[in-house]
């Protein structure tokens, strides 16, 4: 089930964390960069993120976790009508499960067909890119962002109907 996460609450914030900081390990091996920066986020620091999340509760526990900030969050003038999705991240004993997915479609039905929706991953990370490529997404980009690391950026024009 899909719910809101209100994680400006600490106990909350403690939840998100349990899901990211070993969801972005499997990526930090994955992609050889540990330099991500929501793995190294404290419970503090999550709390006071501008980002709306949803998480995906299975068997009463937080399985996984969805975020983004709207155009308007942004620091510079961005579209409106532009998702930035922040993270999407999963517990590791929950992988493959489909419930990545699941948030995605869920975010992508949240909001109208006229909204554009951006996100950025590791370029070495295949398992999300093509997770992204299946719900339409497409890669717009490249850009190094340390020494030999390059964040992939993908783009998806319109909502869940397209």
């Amino acid at each position: 089930m899909i719910v809101p996460l209100h994680h400006q609450n600490k106990e909350t914030a403690e939840q998100i964390r349990d899901v990211q900081i070993p969801a972005y390990q499997v990526e930090a091996e994955l992609i050889g960069f540990d330099g991500i920066p929501a793995l190294h986020e404290t419970t503090e620091q999550l709390m006071q993120s501008g980002e709306t999340f949803y998480g995906y509760r299975k068997d009463g526990k937080l399985a996984g976790v969805v975020a983004f900030e709207t155009g308007e969050n942004e620091d510079q003038a961005a579209r409106a009508n532009q998702i930035q999705i922040t993270r999407l991240v999963v517990r590791p004993d929950c992988f493959r499960q489909g419930i990545a997915g699941e948030l995605l479609r869920f975010v992508l039905a949240l909001h109208g067909d006229e909204t554009r929706y951006a996100v950025h991953t590791g370029a070495k990370n295949r398992p999300a890119i093509q997770l992204y490529e299946k719900y339409g997404f497409v890669l717009a980009g490249e850009r190094e962002v340390a020494p030999d690391f390059y964040l992939a950026e993908l783009i998806k024009e319109g909502g869940a109907s397209r």
